[in-house]
């Protein structure tokens, strides 16, 4: 059973769709990246999720209970177990870091002010921040407010956990710190998380699953493992080699190898030394995707068909998946 199924969701802004017949299923557990680029339709989807936006046409359901659709809003019980963080963390610069985690379950209106108070400490104190409950947001860095705005959403014992591109304004060392207290909330409290972001190397680090959007529309789903290794669109090529690619080999005959598991064996040097050839690198990759490392290695393939026919049977010998491509199916735009 789904944690949340999304079925059909259209939406527009001033006769324009921003997103357009959008299904997506998040399982229990999962930590589900949604990548695209700026003005794609993620961050509207999300926000539909949690009622912050209506749509037109489809359904949302959490645990298989209609959750919110264009003829029912979400209710407030519901909106509870589904909390969101933002990417400029939305405190209350007049309250101190215990009152803005407060300030949550005072609208929810659940408890007295000294159980309140309990709750709100228990969950600065999971997010590390127990010794900054009396100061003021101002006196916080980017982390520390992102921490904050993690414990506000805690306070209410959610189920899910909505992510809006919630490291996007930090530095890339408190960006990793902060992905790394979702990881442990999602293990240890069983949080299902859904990432929104328009940063490869964000959903990498944390996600198991991921939506690539493109035009408001959804255009590959499924194991993060998956769609790294074997993208099929010219989108989701864009977002996983962006920045990686800058060759002017596009005419070239070049074969992309693709590892699983065994991303850290010495693959190439093993190939240049027992095929008795030259290649040239064209791209080179590897993540750690659930624990696991994956990999890609492009190359020149060798200008002579007999040196192409000792790579294939070396690379068919050693098991190795690999495809002929050209550049365009490795980098976009050029």
């Amino acid at each position: 059973m789904a944690e949340i199924s999304i079925r059909h969701i259209s939406k527009s802004y001033y006769g324009k769709k921003v997103l357009n017949d959008v299904s997506l299923n998040v399982e229990k557990g999962d930590i589900y990246g949604v990548l695209g680029l700026s003005g794609a339709g993620k961050s509207t989807l999300v926000r539909c999720i949690n009622g912050l936006e209506t749509f037109e046409e489809g359904e949302i359901y959490f645990k298989d209970s209609l959750l919110c659709s264009p003829k029912q809003k979400i209710s407030r019980d519901n909106q509870r177990h589904i909390q969101m963080i933002f990417q400029h963390f939305n405190l209350l610069q007049q309250r101190t870091v215990l009152g803005n985690v407060e300030l949550a379950l005072e609208i929810a209106k659940r408890g007295n002010k000294k159980t309140r108070k309990e709750k709100a400490l228990q969950a600065l104190n999971r997010v590390g921040l127990l010794d900054k409950a009396d100061m003021y947001p101002s006196k916080l860095s980017g982390g520390q407010k992102q921490r904050v705005a993690i414990a506000r959403a805690l306070v209410l014992e959610p189920e899910v956990i909505l992510s809006d591109e919630s490291t996007s304004a930090l530095d890339p060392e408190t960006t990793t710190q902060i992905l790394e207290l979702l990881k442990e909330l999602n293990k240890e409290l069983g949080l299902t998380i859904i990432m929104i972001s328009h940063q490869m190397n964000v959903i990498e680090q944390i996600c198991n699953k991921v939506a690539i959007i493109d035009k408001s529309k959804i255009v590959e789903d499924g194991l993060m493992s998956d769609v790294f290794l074997n993208p099929q669109t010219d989108i989701a090529r864009g977002l996983l080699f962006s920045n990686h690619v800058n060759t002017k080999l596009s005419k070239d005959r070049i074969i992309r190898m693709i590892f699983e598991g065994n991303a850290d064996e010495p693959i190439l040097a093993d190939l240049i030394q027992q095929c008795q050839i030259l290649v040239s690198v064209v791209y080179a990759d590897s993540k750690v995707i659930d624990s696991k490392v994956y990999g890609q290695l492009a190359i020149k393939m060798p200008e002579q068909d007999i040196d192409r026919i000792k790579v294939e049977k070396y690379l068919n010998l050693k098991k190795i998946r690999f495809e002929e491509v050209t550049m365009d199916t490795i980098k976009r735009g050029e």
